[in-house]
């Protein structure tokens, strides 16, 4: 073999590994049984269980769906990130975005997939009428679900939370004329604490964990079409540059389906809101 010849071959090997290279992002790796995988990480509770049901719609497309579960909620983009996942589903756009500014990341939504009402609950009242001037009133401590939280007690009659602060409204930036004390608590600790206060305002997937329903449970809770809903629905974030690809349009696809939709609704009977 002459050496014109060799230099050929490389360069040829050399555009070959290139090529599969760039068709890396839109061509998921083969399980045995020649299914590509689609690699997802979720939080427990609902994300997971949704995706489960997913998974099985996925396997009449010629995919398998493998989930990765995370208890927290930094891991799930950084491994979007790195590549380890293919895409996530935990957070709402907001959380995102506030991701991407702080981490300097590029990851975007590929769809709108759900939205878990925030309720009122109480251990011991009946009604909203039953609550006494200057009762404990517990809310998320965390700033998007506090602002949440505040404007469902507007609705509810209860304060009137300043119009220009809107989804950034703190305690601070309420009319309270019933003195009730706001009490600011980990949002994860609320459902535990409902013997300790009137009412607590409690997230949708903590109320699920303790066995509570928006839709039976609650005294008032957050409506499909508040500006909440809309802006803190749950979303399948994916890298920009793979948000196209065939692997991630299938997800979108079954999870946006009829087949899913009625899922939602049956398993969690108005804990958990279909938005699409």
């Amino acid at each position: 073999m002459n050496f014109k010849k060799i230099i050929s071959i490389t360069i040829i090997l050399l555009l070959a590994v290139s090529l599969v290279g760039c068709g890396g992002q839109d061509a998921p790796k083969e399980n045995a049984d020649g299914a590509k995988v689609i690699k997802v990480g979720a939080s427990p509770t609902p994300h997971a269980d949704i995706l489960e049901k997913a998974g099985e719609l996925l396997k009449e497309k010629g995919y398998e769906l493998k989930v990765t579960e995370f208890t927290d909620y930094v891991m799930p983009n950084t491994a979007l990130d790195e590549g380890s996942i293919d895409a996530n589903y935990f957070q709402h756009l907001p959380y995102l975005e506030d991701f991407n500014k702080s981490h300097n990341l590029d990851l975007v939504s590929a769809v709108k997939v759900h939205f878990e009402p925030l309720g009122i609950y109480s251990a011991n009242l009946k009604s909203l009428e039953e609550l006494k001037d200057g009762d404990k009133i517990a809310v998320p401590n965390d700033p998007s679900n506090e602002a949440r939280a505040l404007l469902l007690l507007e609705s509810a009659g209860l304060i009137k939370v300043d119009s220009e602060k809107g989804l950034n409204a703190t305690p601070q930036d309420i009319e309270n004329p019933r003195n009730f004390q706001i009490v600011e608590l980990e949002a994860a600790s609320l459902s535990t604490s409902l013997e300790d206060v009137s009412l607590a305002v409690i997230n949708g997937n903590y109320a699920i964990d303790a066995d509570l329903n928006p839709a039976k449970d609650a005294l008032a809770s957050e409506e499909k079409t508040s500006l909440a809903a809309d802006t803190f629905a749950n979303i399948i974030a994916v890298k920009n540059e793979t948000k196209d690809s065939d692997s991630i349009k299938a997800l979108v696809e079954v999870l946006t389906s009829p087949e899913m939709k009625k899922f939602i609704e049956e398993k969690y009977e108005g804990a958990v809101i279909p938005v699409f």
